[in-house]
């Protein structure tokens, strides 16, 4: 769903939509293996600047939910998530933060986002809103055994046969003194 400017210049312009799975894009990140359900308003806020300067912020106020997989970062298999949360962002076009000179950046500032010829796709922010809600690590469970490094197979499934392999003699300092602490 694109939400034009001219369009918010208007009247306010609600949405109550359910995407279907895999409709959000979200990369190798993670799946959407279930419908997005997602509902809210977008409207514009005109944000004086000086007499002769006003900028048009978009405003997206709204909640999604829905299923997504992730990989579980020991063993790769897909790790069920159902995520839920509610937003309330602020867009402004394109380059009209720019200048010529550095400026700090602000903590209200990072809060916002930008969008350009005059729309935002609905579908990317509701792209950055999962990512984001999404857990930084996923695990299957937390005694996870994960994949064995020479063979590649699933510790979890099958008990692996292949033997550590040579040691890196760097460590064989280290070997010595707990040898001698255990005794």
């Amino acid at each position: 769903m694109e939400f034009l400017v001219t369009e918010l210049e208007r009247e306010p312009i609600e949405f109550d939509l359910s995407l279907p799975a895999g409709a959000i894009d979200l990369g190798g990140e993670a799946l959407q293996s279930g419908p997005l359900a997602t509902k809210g308003v977008a409207e514009v806020i005109h944000e004086h600047r000086g007499p002769r300067e006003i900028v048009t912020d978009i405003r997206l106020k709204g909640n999604f939910s829905g299923t997504f997989e992730a990989p579980c970062a020991r063993c790769v298999e897909p790790v069920q998530h159902v995520l839920g949360t509610t937003f309330d962002l602020l867009f402004r076009p394109a380059g009209v933060d720019a200048s010529g000179s550095e400026r700090a950046v602000h903590a209200p500032d990072m809060e916002i986002g930008y969008y350009e010829n005059g729309s935002l796709l609905l579908e990317d922010v509701l792209r950055e809103q999962v990512l984001l809600a999404l857990p930084a690590r996923t695990l299957c469970k937390p005694d996870c055994k994960g994949l064995c490094p020479r063979c590649g197979q699933n510790r979890n499934q099958i008990a692996c046969s292949c033997d550590e392999g040579p040691q890196d003699p760097r460590w064989k300092a280290l070997a010595e003194i707990s040898s001698r602490i255990k005794s």
